[in-house]
């Protein structure tokens, strides 16, 4: 998982009803409408039969289990998808990534410590875009769209997973990544996809570059 790579890796994450699915498909249309070329996953990886048992049974799991399961998808998405990506010099697009596991694993229970040692072998995105809105907005998008998952129980949940998806923009520049971070709250998911098309690289890139490290999920 260090080889070479000439292609250049995106991941999209975000709070639960941040917009994050819309946003992919926006940017789906707007790449295609501009001739870029680009390759989607998401996490975990379906299709994958450890990706597909994390979704099914993933509910069953907490904390370090949890987050053991999760990371051995990555890194087997790593070996089947993104690494053959990357190696062929593709523009890849991941639908979720590091900054989910670093937030929703962390409001598990689960030490940063223990989650940056489980995934040091995780090739870091190019450029991780992490959307955010204000709690308020998060919190009446999960009402509306009807999203429900074990932390949802929690008032205080859309102002803590925020604040921790803040921290993990900060962990992931500290580790030599790009990040864009973009408030959806007062805009449409047209412009959010926008400003991540206009943060890509053209495509394919010059031959000596390299990384440092299909179906969009809901939201």
């Amino acid at each position: 998982m260090t080889g070479d790579r000439n292609g250049f890796f995106v991941s999209i994450d975000g709070p639960s009803g941040v917009g994050k699915s819309t946003t992919i498909r926006e940017l789906q249309a707007l790449l295609s409408a501009r001739g870029v070329p680009a390759q989607w996953t998401v996490e975990p990886p379906r299709g994958d039969f450890l990706g597909d048992f994390t979704r099914t049974h993933g509910g069953q799991l907490h904390g370090m289990a949890l987050a053991c399961l999760v990371a051995a998808a990555r890194y087997r998405h790593v070996e089947t998808t993104i690494d053959p990506a990357l190696s062929r010099g593709e523009l890849l697009i991941s639908d979720r990534y590091m900054a989910s596991t670093l937030v929703l694993q962390k409001l598990d229970g689960v030490p940063m410590d223990f989650l940056l040692l489980l995934n040091d072998y995780a090739p870091k995105p190019d450029l991780a875009v992490i959307l955010t809105a204000s709690p308020g907005t998060i919190a009446d998008r999960i009402t509306k769209a009807g999203i429900t998952h074990r932390f949802r129980a929690d008032p205080e949940a859309p102002a803590r997973e925020v604040e921790l998806y803040r921290d993990a923009a900060n962990l992931l520049e500290d580790l030599r990544a790009k990040v864009l971070v973009i408030d959806s709250t007062a805009i449409p998911p047209s412009e959010v996809a926008r400003r991540i098309a206009d943060a890509l690289p053209a495509m394919p890139l010059p031959s000596d570059a390299s990384a440092i490290t299909p179906t969009p999920q809901e939201s």
